[in-house]
């Protein structure tokens, strides 16, 4: 063990801190996905929304992001990560800014918010597809595992951070300054973005060689494997494994998604807490990804190292997706609303025991086209958000929140037994594409 540890560090760790500037970019990235969610209660005073509305805000920006996944992802595979993240960040902040600029009296408010959020979506789309590409060119196959465990921490971060942050600007100012301040943090990671992060270990200046050479030595083992070239998008669609992680993740974003949108107004509106403890509350859920997401990923690297990747990607995945059915279930027969909230968290943490997997088995599959393959995975995962976002206050109103809840634990379960039929093994092959 020490020898090892001496190794690791006279080779150098900077693929490591291209993992956590991706933590960082996807912990402010949900900082401004998720601020509207927690400012719901009062925006939707402000700008006179009903909650079948604000459903339709929800899922608009969720469907600008779903719908440019693929190419966020083949854009990433084409001009790198650097520049297509850069350009997200930015995009992103500036269409957070404009979300505070809706004026409460304009009649038009509610159309406007639709399509500001939905190009906000589109801005967002790039990050976790043009990450994984950099996990592909950067992270060595073995450490994969906790790469993306580390960078989905990132989700729970910032959405952990969005509750108390967003409520205490909120009852210090209002919702538009909350908005301010979320844009003006993204502006703070692009700088560290652009100073810091580069696309290939060759390119940056702070690379050592042990570990350049340590970086290239993976990726002539997976040379070895199989032509290591990207792939056009008629071999990646028609896929079965790629078919299969996207209904997996189709299941993993509905049910994701109902934290991400719908939880906090649960907390307040459903379940009676004030804006206070709902803040408090509406951190356990996030706090308990940040935690099982890196858990996971280190805990799969070293499962497929002493068992194969079938037990160490596919076992965790779905045993995790399976737990989250059933906390889920369970919360809706919990009386008290703390008690819920902290059952609630427990299922969030199970779901993401099951994030790693998705995104290291996409980038093995897909290698050069890692982009490519995980944002048309990542485009399931959001057509889930989609359907949650729009669906979850009709299930409300017809089946009551328990109704609401019970669907996105049977939708877990699907997820968890689709991870029984997918193949970690799986390789794409195929021509370039043509450029």
């Amino acid at each position: 063990m020490t020898e090892t540890t001496s190794a690791g560090a006279s080779r150098g760790n900077i693929r490591w801190l291209m993992v956590f500037l991706a933590f960082a970019v996807a912990a402010v990235s949900y900082l401004d996905r998720s601020n509207i969610s927690i400012a719901a209660p009062v925006l939707k005073v402000d700008l006179a929304l009903s909650d079948r509305q604000l459903g339709l805000v929800f899922s608009a920006f969720v469907f600008g992001y779903a719908l440019t996944q693929p190419i966020a992802g083949r854009l990433a595979d084409r001009f790198g990560p650097f520049v297509v993240i850069a350009i997200g960040i930015l995009w992103w902040s500036v269409l957070t800014a404009a979300t505070a600029l809706i004026p409460s009296t304009f009649a038009g408010a509610f159309a406007t918010l639709l399509v500001v959020r939905c190009i906000l979506g589109i801005g967002e789309s790039v990050i976790f597809p043009a990450s994984n590409r950099l996990v592909a060119s950067w992270v060595p196959s073995g450490e994969r595992g906790l790469a993306n465990g580390l960078i989905f921490a990132g989700v729970g971060v910032g959405a952990g951070i969005a509750p108390p942050l967003i409520t205490s600007i909120m009852l210090s100012h209002d919702w538009r300054m909350a908005f301010f301040a979320s844009a003006a943090i993204g502006v703070v990671a692009l700088a560290a973005w652009l100073l810091l992060a580069r696309d290939k270990p060759e390119a940056h200046p702070l690379i050592r060689q042990p570990e350049l050479d340590y970086i290239n030595a993976d990726k002539a083992v997976a040379a070895k494997a199989g032509t290591a070239i990207a792939v056009p998008w008629r071999t990646i669609i028609l896929d079965r494994q790629v078919a299969l992680l996207t209904l997996a993740y189709f299941c993993f974003g509905y049910v994701a998604y109902i934290f991400f949108t719908w939880f906090f107004t649960y907390l307040s509106s459903v379940r009676g807490l004030d804006l206070k403890s709902s803040g408090l509350y509406g951190i356990l859920p996030f706090i308990a990804m940040a935690i099982a997401s890196p858990l996971s990923g280190y805990v799969s690297d070293r499962l497929c190292t002493r068992y194969g990747r079938r037990i160490g990607r596919c076992g965790p995945a779905a045993l995790g997706m399976a737990l989250a059915a059933l906390f889920v279930a369970l919360a809706t027969q919990v009386e008290d609303a703390r008690l819920a909230a902290v059952v609630l968290a427990l299922g969030s943490g199970a779901l993401y025991l099951s994030q790693s997997a998705f995104w290291t088995l996409s980038a093995d599959i897909g290698r050069e086209s890692a982009g490519s393959v995980s944002g048309l995975m990542n485009m399931g995962n959001q057509i889930g958000g989609v359907c949650v976002a729009a669906i979850t206050p009709i299930l409300a109103e017809t089946f009551g929140w328990s109704g609401s809840f019970l669907f996105a634990a049977a939708a877990a379960l699907v997820g968890a037994v689709t991870w029984l039929f997918i193949n970690p093994d799986s390789r794409l092959e195929g021509p370039a594409f043509a450029s």
